[in-house]
């Protein structure tokens, strides 16, 4: 398997990995890279009746601890305000949402390893 080069495609690579993990899963894709001024939310998805926002972080080792340690509070806090403005530009005022987190390791294997934190945080933007 060749890694991905450099840090942008490493991402790109990532989240191409969890979308197919998450379809597997049963999970539909709604949105990837929901954009504002404020930032980004790499993939908005359902399960069942819940709306889900997904922060991917993909690494090419655990040298440095698993890729979902990198979602510290401000990222999680970022990620509820623009969760909040995806929900009220689609007039989704009462949609039950989740937040979760997808590591992605580009080990020396054949395959990358997907993990998925299902209710990683609250996403409370306080």
């Amino acid at each position: 398997m060749v890694l991905p080069s450099d840090r942008i495609t490493l991402g790109k690579s990532g989240e191409d990995y969890a979308c197919r993990e998450l379809e597997r899963r049963g999970y539909e894709i709604l949105a990837r890279r929901f954009r504002t001024r404020l930032g980004e939310i790499d993939i908005v998805a359902r399960e069942d009746d819940t709306l889900v926002f997904i922060e991917v972080k993909a690494r090419r080792s655990t040298r440095f601890g698993v890729p979902s340690e990198a979602v510290h509070w401000r990222k999680q806090q970022t990620i509820g305000r623009l969760a909040a403005q995806y929900l009220l530009r689609r007039r989704m005022f009462d949609a039950r949402c989740r937040f979760d987190v997808v590591s992605v390791i580009f080990g020396e294997g054949l395959r990358p390893r997907v993990e998925i934190l299902r209710n990683a945080f609250d996403g409370r933007a306080t």
